[in-house]
């Protein structure tokens, strides 16, 4: 219904004088300072820093990231509760800088859920289509099929103390989707919910999705929320964006170190390695084993001018396989084991390699099958290998990825 387009966007919010700080009582520590990575200029705290993205029509785009990164303040630009500073946000083809929230054909789903204690379900979600004076025969019918999709027709008498957390996100849903925006923004709308119920809630998001014809806008600090629901997702760090792609283009080619680190559970583990050249061919030295690398990484290497260089090398822990002892271990890392964390149908094993934790994945079938008894027992010395295939190599100096540090589709979508 609707394209969402953001160009240079930026937000700056204008210097306050600094309040004085209190003196600690007699006896109890002084406050620690608070820390902000956010640039400051003459101008103020840049909490967006010239945001790029075009959003297609009925695409789910989502904006994920540590707290404090810019992503709810870029989702109330573009709903209108925070000016633009700088940029030029379009919905539809229509600048929308200075049109008022009202006006924009958008709807929000806050975290709190907002809803009005003293009206019943049925009043809460009929409540937007009264304001714009809909007939009444037509709030009915819009409010039947609003809580049909959402399984809520059951509770449309009940007043919303009368609800579970994850009843009363449906009817915040309800109440944004009667309206049939152009733009549904969501900004954390499960981060209230315990785990059981957020996995509910995600199926029940993905449904909606298939189901009405919207643009969709999503932000939370959930990288898994984030995998699962998003065409797109859109990976921010202090106000700067620092990649855009498909989850599985995230996942498979980081931009960065910090994107490889948020994006997967576990994190990415990273050792300090060597690339190396001989002719046109690279590998890698890791703990004094060489790692070969394949022909298609060798390439994008090669088309970078990629030269050798000290590196951070990344491998993720379900790409880290345990040797069984029963193979050539010659080429293989060592690393003792520290922690062993049964997880069910998989083993984590985090080892101590040269005084830094790996960690490992194994599955439960292999721990009861392929090693012999205690072989991974704490304490125990494990050799551990992974396939140059899986890889990945950033710079030491500007943390990027050295295969794809000049190809603008990776950190930039407009």
């Amino acid at each position: 219904m609707a394209e969402v387009v953001l160009e240079h966007i930026e937000k700056i919010y204008p210097n306050t004088e600094p309040k004085k700080k209190k003196k600690p009582k007699k006896g109890q520590p002084a406050e620690p300072e608070k820390k902000s990575n956010l640039k400051i200029t003459d101008e103020g705290v840049v909490a967006v820093e010239d945001f790029n993205l075009k959003v297609a029509d009925r695409e789910f785009v989502v904006l994920v990231g540590p707290s404090g990164c810019g992503k709810s303040t870029t989702l109330r630009m573009v709903a209108g509760l925070e000016s633009i500073t700088r940029g030029t946000l379009t919905i539809d083809g229509v600048e929308m800088n200075d049109v008022a929230p009202k006006d924009r054909d958008i709807a929000m789903v806050f975290q709190n859920y907002a809803l009005y204690p003293h009206m019943t379900v049925r009043d809460n979600l009929a409540f937007p289509l009264k304001l714009r004076k809909v007939d009444p025969q037509e709030i009915n019918k819009k409010v039947e099929e609003a809580a049909q999709i959402l399984g809520i027709t059951q509770f449309l008498d009940r007043k919303p103390k009368a609800l579970s957390g994850g009843q009363r996100q449906r009817v915040a849903i309800g109440r944004a989707i009667v309206r049939e925006p152009k733009v549904l923004l969501m900004d954390e709308p499960l981060s209230n919910l315990d785990a059981k119920l957020r996995n509910q809630m995600r199926a029940e998001i993905i449904k909606l999705r298939q189901r009405i014809k919207t643009t969709f806008m999503y932000v939370t600090h959930d990288q898994t929320e984030a995998m699962t629901l998003g065409d797109r997702i859109v990976i921010m760090k202090d106000g700067i964006v620092q990649q855009i792609g498909t989850p599985q283009d995230v996942y498979d080619h980081p931009a960065n170190i910090f994107v490889s680190g948020f994006i997967g559970v576990p994190q990415m583990n990273y050792f300090n390695a060597d690339l190396k050249k001989d002719g046109d061919t690279y590998s890698v030295l890791v703990e004094g084993v060489t790692i070969e690398l394949p022909e298609d990484k060798q390439q994008r290497l090669r088309e970078n001018g990629v030269e050798p260089q000290p590196i951070t090398l990344g491998a993720r822990p379900e790409h880290v396989s345990i040797d069984d002892g029963k193979g050539d271990q010659s080429h293989m890392l060592s690393g003792i084991v520290d922690v062993s964390e049964m997880m069910g149908s998989e083993v984590h094993l985090h080892l101590n390699v040269d005084g830094q934790d790996v960690i490992v994945i194994v599955p439960t079938t292999d721990v009861n099958f392929t090693f012999e008894k205690g072989a991974l027992d704490v304490g125990k010395t494990v050799k551990f290998t992974f396939s140059g295939a899986v890889v990945h190599l950033f710079s030491k100096e500007t943390e990027e990825n050295l295969e794809y540090k000049n190809q603008e589709q990776h950190t930039f979508d407009l």
